[in-house]
């Protein structure tokens, strides 16, 4: 979908096409494009085919580059899945400008371009393409921040299922949000690059104001990077203790059954040995000592066995106790 927007007191309206004031500066907002209107904006804004399937390649790295008449800059941009498995995501955004016009091309519709055109940020303004690049990049990081307090919450909320509970569920949401800090690190990384890249090459002029601005966007990308690899390090050592608790908890059972393993040997050994071709103790007698004889063995048996196991088990709570003090 291609939307148009023009500034009025400040404020972005959205206006049709035919009736753009062409004396004021038009942001041209393309989202979910289809072929057809890709199409339409190559040959109306006699745009460079790759450029635009650049922009919209889910796996497109951040840079900029000049185009014929226009400049190109391709950034990465928080993205929210609610109904996909790895709900937190990222995708491109390029932004092409003209002299009097700017267009920002991303394949699915974020936050950062919902909050853009509902005037959501303040103080923005068209007039100033350079600072309307550095305010879409500093709403990126505050977007990148807030999903990063999410997953911190969700991955406290799931610690705490996990305690109760160890479920594949569990550990496969674990694995997810694990999968979507990978993609916020890695983005948060090109995106550093891309805002050295702009500062080096200087393909778009900033003033001082937008040079604050700059400065500003690196202090939190580089504080998102950071809050990106300690929540993935949390995760993953979260993941570790827990798969070791699987492998005590998978010892434990094996012991258990060792224990009854060993108690039925001793009953099959009996039965497989009287079970051969010699005689066997009271065979002749009507009386019922034999069956006795082997019911209170049974008996014995069992109950040794579980005097056994309920002894093992108090040693090892008290080894456990031991080690925690």
């Amino acid at each position: 979908m291609i939307t148009y927007w023009q500034q009025e007191n400040g404020l972005f309206v959205k206006k049709d096409r035919n009736n753009l004031n062409l004396n004021e500066r038009v942001w041209v907002d393309a989202r979910n494009v289809t072929s057809k209107e890709i199409s339409i904006l190559e040959k109306t804004y006699n745009l460079d085919h790759d450029h635009v399937v650049d922009s919209l390649d889910p796996d497109e790295l951040p840079r900029i580059e000049q185009g014929e008449g226009y400049v190109l800059t391709i950034m990465r941009l928080p993205v929210f899945l609610p109904n996909s498995e790895v709900r937190y995501h990222t995708a491109p955004m390029g932004a092409i400008i003209f002299q009097n016009t700017i267009i920002t091309l991303c394949w699915t519709d974020c936050e950062v371009l919902k909050d853009l055109s509902a005037n959501r940020i303040k103080d923005l303004n068209i007039a100033d393409f350079p600072a309307f690049i550095t305010r879409i990049l500093s709403r990126a990081d505050t977007m990148f921040l807030r999903y990063l307090k999410e997953i911190n919450r969700s991955t406290n909320s799931i610690q705490q299922e996990l305690q109760e509970s160890i479920e594949n569920n569990e550990l496969i949401q674990l694995f997810n949000l694990e999968k979507s800090l990978m993609y916020f690190t890695s983005s948060l990384k090109s995106n550093q690059l891309l805002l050295e890249k702009i500062r080096k090459t200087k393909i778009i002029k900033f003033d001082e104001e937008d040079q604050d601005w700059l400065d500003d966007v690196e202090i939190d990308n580089r504080q998102a990077m950071e809050m990106a690899n300690t929540y993935s390090q949390t995760i993953t050592g979260t993941m570790d203790a827990f798969a070791s608790v699987i492998s005590n908890n998978m010892n434990a059972a094996m012991k258990q059954l060792t224990v009854f393993s060993i108690a039925l040997m001793l009953i099959s050994f009996i039965t497989s040995f009287w079970g051969m071709n010699i005689r066997l103790p009271w065979s002749k007698s009507d009386s019922w000592t034999g069956f006795i004889v082997i019911c209170i063995g049974c008996f014995v048996i069992a109950t040794s066995s579980f005097i056994l196991i309920n002894f093992m088990t108090k040693i090892k709570k008290k080894i456990r106790r031991w080690k925690n003090k």
